[in-house]
Parts: C-alpha cells; sequence; structure tokens
C-alpha cells in the first residue's frame, strides 16, 4: 500500500465543509498517477510508447462521507493486471477510521490508433504491476445500465480548462457536469454513500455536454453524460445518498 496525507483545503470543501466529489477524484487521480510513476509504469514511461492510461470505472463505498476532515489518509494498492485491464484500490481514512474503499479499473491505450493495448507486453511484465489475483474482500461493482427517462438536464460547453494532458476531458468534470443539475436543497442535505461510474468515452475541447437525471427514489440517482454534438454516451453515474 501507498500512502499519502492530505491537507483538504477550503477551495476542496462545500459550504457544509464537505469534500467536494471531484476534488476527491482529483485526489484519486494525482495518487494513481504518482504511485504509477514510483512503480515505473507512469507517465513518463508509457509515454515514450505512444500509450496512455484510461480510466474505465469506479466503485465507491463510504461508510462515511469526509465532513469536516481537514487531513486524510489516503492509501492505493495497484491490484495488478490481466490481459487488457488493470486494477487498482484505494482506501479514505482520517485519524481514526476508514471512511471509504475505493475499486478501480484501467486500461492502457494506444494514443496513435485508439487501440486498447496488451498490458502485460505493454509494460515488459513489469515487477511493480503484478498480474491480477482476486480476494475475498474485494469491492463488488454495481451492474448499472442507462437511465430510462429524463427528469432534469443541462447543457455545458467544455473550457480550455478542463482538458488534461491528453487532451481530453478531465474526469473530474464528469462528477461537477452530472450533479450540476442537482438543486441546491438536495446537494446541501445528501451526501454519497455509493458511487459508480463507468466511462464510455472521451471528449474533446470545442464540444458540448448534456448531463441528464434520472430519480430513481429520494436517495438514488442515475445521471448520463452525452455528447451534445454527436449523441455519443460519455459516462453513465450511479449515486446512492444518505
Amino acid at each position: 500500500m501507498f500512502e499519502e496525507s492530505i491537507n483538504v483545503k477550503y477551495s476542496e470543501m462545500d459550504y457544509k465543509l464537505a469534500l467536494k466529489p471531484s476534488a476527491l477524484l482529483n485526489f484519486l487521480q494525482d495518487m494513481a498517477s504518482q504511485n504509477a510513476e514510483n512503480l515505473g509504469f507512469g507517465y513518463s514511461y508509457i509515454i515514450k510508447k505512444n500509450l496512455a492510461w484510461f480510466l474505465l470505472k469506479y466503485h465507491m463505498e463510504f461508510s462515511e462521507y469526509p465532513i469536516g476532515d481537514y487531513n486524510l489518509k489516503l492509501m492505493t494498492e495497484p491490484r495488478g493486471y490481466n490481459k487488457i485491464f488493470a486494477y487498482r484500490d484505494f482506501e479514505i481514512h482520517n485519524s481514526d477510521r476508514c471512511l471509504a474503499r475505493i475499486a478501480s479499473t484501467w486500461s492502457l491505450v494506444d494514443i496513435l490508433t485508439g487501440k486498447m493495448a496488451n498490458i502485460g507486453e505493454a509494460l515488459e511484465h513489469n515487477s511493480g504491476m503484478p498480474p491480477f489475483e482476486k480476494r475475498e474482500n474485494d469491492l463488488i461493482y454495481n451492474k448499472i445500465n442507462t437511465i430510462d427517462s429524463v427528469d432534469i438536464e443541462k447543457t455545458f460547453e467544455i473550457r480550455y480548462d478542463d482538458i488534461d494532458v491528453n487532451k481530453h476531458v478531465n474526469n473530474c468534470n464528469y462528477i461537477i457536469w452530472a450533479f450540476e443539475p442537482l438543486d441546491f436543497d438536495f446537494r446541501s442535505t445528501h451526501h454519497l454513500r455509493v458511487l459508480d461510474m463507468i466511462f464510455k468515452k472521451e471528449i474533446k475541447y470545442g464540444h458540448r455536454v448534456i448531463s441528464q437525471v434520472q430519480f430513481k427514489n429520494d436517495n438514488h440517482t442515475m445521471h448520463l453524460l452525452k455528447n451534445a454534438d454527436t449523441g455519443e454516451d460519455l459516462c453513465i453515474i450511479n449515486a446512492e445518498w444518505k
């Protein structure tokens, strides 16, 4: 396990001192990137092979959502790879307990062709990324489908500052767009209990995003992000709240 202490800033909290979901996703992405660099399969290694890591999905379970926690400990472990998928786990702790467990799935994509690469071959079976082995206490991804009706929606234009080092929209923006149609009262009285995100398609500068929301019940929302110009699905999100 790789550990890092995080000093949460006011800019990373909402007005009730809850950690913003977008800040959480940035913490996870930065930690994954740094750990991959330390172990020899990060950006500086794979870019020479015209490859990039792409996040495919998250499953998060919160026993307690971080509220008023200025100091957090993030932990991550690269669980390993099979032919085309790599797996990484995270945990979020405050001073005395585990607040969340998170599972994630990634792929290596050839920048020139857009095709998934064979991870073992691309990494030359780098010892820092072992073959994946399942454990009894592994988190289980929820099976989620796209929404079947739209209760509310909102459209966004992609800004230059939304773009990451791969010239695609950074994944933290997806959660911002997904939750923005929810009204102020809902956001200020609900916090995440379970979150599933499936990233289906990247999007670049110059396009627009439609964020659609379906209420399954008072504490369960489904979200679909679509490319407004092509109609392609970008991300499906299942959010269970408390």
